[in-house]
Parts: structure tokens; sequence; C-alpha cells
């Protein structure tokens, strides 16, 4: 079972940056397919962006392209996800996945899941 360990999130002004870090416990190019998700109160869990480690290839929501980017380095076995321009919409719990199996954007489709970090962005 893969094991991820996220860090990075806080409390950010609307217009700030963050970079979430996702450390897991097998080289990134074992896991295929790395991703996140966040969860926001009364909102249901959505995929923000995944990176497929074996080419570098991304996928991205559509209200966050153009301002997230998700990125890995594969000698220190971790998937970042820089977040620029950040709205107050944006404020949830981002969870690091792995073990993809179907869809990236399906919750259900992703066996592994970090712990979570809070991104709380304010007006």
């Amino acid at each position: 079972q893969i094991q991820l360990v996220e860090s990075g999130g806080g409390s950010v002004q609307a217009g700030g940056s963050l970079r979430l870090s996702c450390v897991g416990s097998e080289p990134t190019a074992n896991m295929n397919w790395v991703g996140w998700f966040r969860q926001s109160p009364g909102k249901e869990r959505e995929g923000v962006a995944a990176i497929f480690t074996r080419r570098g290839s991304t996928v991205y929501a559509d209200n966050v392209k153009g301002r997230f980017t998700i990125s890995q380095d594969s000698a220190k076995n971790t998937v970042y996800l820089q977040m620029n321009g950040l709205k107050p919409e944006d404020t949830g719990t981002y969870t690091c996945v792995g073990g993809l199996r179907g869809t990236w954007s399906r919750a259900q489709d992703w066996n592994a899941w970090g712990q979570g970090t809070q991104v709380t962005v304010s007006s």
C-alpha cells in the first residue's frame, strides 16, 4: 500500500500563492499517476490535478487551469502542487492520492490517500 504525506498548507489572502508537497513511500515512477483532490465544507470532493509520473503528462480541473501547476521531483519521491492566484473558493482540505485505476477525476478510482492539508484563502 502506497503511503502519502502532504505538507505546505496554510492561510493566505486572495491572489497569494502556496506550494503543497506530497512525499510517497515509493518512487514516483512506480506510482504511475499521482493527483490532488480537495474538499470544502458543503461541497463534493473534486479532483484538482494529476500527473502521469512516467511521462510528466498532466491534467487539471477547468477551474484551476492556468493558476495551478502539478510537478514532480523523482529524486525526492515528491509531487508538488504550486497554487498561484488563489481565490477564496480554493479553500479546502487538499489530499494527495495515488494508485489510480480508472478516471483521474473520480475519487473512487484512487486507492491511496494522504491525510490532507488545509488551505484557507481569505478575501
